[in-house]
């Protein structure tokens, strides 16, 4: 059975994210992540989705033992995605007016922490 892929983001899901962003610099990797992947990647294919450059990216998923799990890393959103995992993400559930208040009242974990 061929697995499902899932795009999941890097900043504010597998690393320390707090808003402050640095080009050269990725955030130390968040508790819990490489289990997740680890566990995860029995189930699908990964994709992570960054805005950041995809060689920086590739090596801090290999310094944090983490590039064994991913399938690629892209900036463009895969139409063969199942499923996007992110911080900055609102899930559209066939309602405009829950939508319009989700989008109104939305703020990253991170920033209500």
């Amino acid at each position: 059975m061929r697995k499902k892929l899932i795009s999941i983001d890097l900043d504010g899901v597998l690393n320390i994210y707090n808003g402050k962003f640095n080009k050269d610099e990725i955030p130390p990797i968040r508790a819990g992540a490489y289990e997740f992947l680890k566990e995860l990647s029995k189930l699908f294919q990964i994709e992570i989705f960054t805005t950041r450059e995809k060689e920086l990216t590739k090596k801090w998923l290999k310094d944090n033992n983490l590039l064994d799990f991913i399938k690629d890393v892209t900036n463009i959103k895969n139409s063969s995605s199942s499923m996007f995992l992110d911080d900055r993400a609102i899930n559209f559930a066939g309602d405009y007016k829950s939508a319009q208040i989700a989008i109104k009242e939305f703020r990253p974990y991170w920033k209500v922490m």
